[in-house]
């Protein structure tokens, strides 16, 4: 698949097949977030797998949606806030760096012709108690991961989207 069509074929899923994730697969998509670029190169990101029904299920607590808990596969993307770039002004870039991990994570994983969604509206709480996250380490994202049960039309980029002209200003902003 080219770069392109893979970024009209992802979409946010919410329905998953009950298939398991080949494990080759999940590494490459794993390997995919490694490769992404971070401040300074600090790589300021943790992602935790969840594949095994306890641990998903305290997971699921901190997301209780039915949808959610039927992903065979949960990556919970997390940031290093010991590690990370802070800019001069105080401005902790780890949210920005695993951000861009977790795209190339769902990127990858369109190619590969699984599904994700982003879901940050989670009791991050929750979350971090049922990793036995240290605290300086924040969980930012929740990935379920899958073979998609439902489809977005690779068009709906058309219609949906802000036009080039409503998000892009040259030489200064302009509106």
């Amino acid at each position: 698949m080219d770069f392109f069509k893979t970024i009209r074929m992802r979409f946010a899923c919410r329905a998953f097949q009950d298939k398991p994730v080949e494990e080759e697969k999940l590494i490459k998509i794993l390997d995919a977030g490694r490769m992404a670029p971070s401040a300074c190169n600090l790589q300021p990101w943790h992602f935790v797998v969840i594949r095994d029904s306890k641990a998903r299920q305290k997971v699921v607590e901190a997301y209780p949606r039915e949808w959610f808990a039927k992903a065979p596969v949960i990556i919970v993307a997390c940031s290093d806030h010991s590690q990370s770039w802070k800019r001069f002004d105080g401005k902790d870039h780890s949210d920005i760096d695993a951000a861009i991990a977790i795209d190339h994570i769902t990127l990858a994983a369109a190619d590969l012709g699984l599904a994700t969604c982003w879901v940050c509206a989670f009791d991050a709480d929750k979350c971090s108690r049922a990793l036995k996250l240290p605290n300086y380490i924040e969980p930012v994202a929740m990935l379920p991961l899958g073979y998609p049960a439902d489809s977005a039309s690779p068009d709906r980029h058309d219609t949906r989207r802000k036009s080039l002209d409503d998000i892009v200003h040259w030489e200064t902003f302009s509106s």
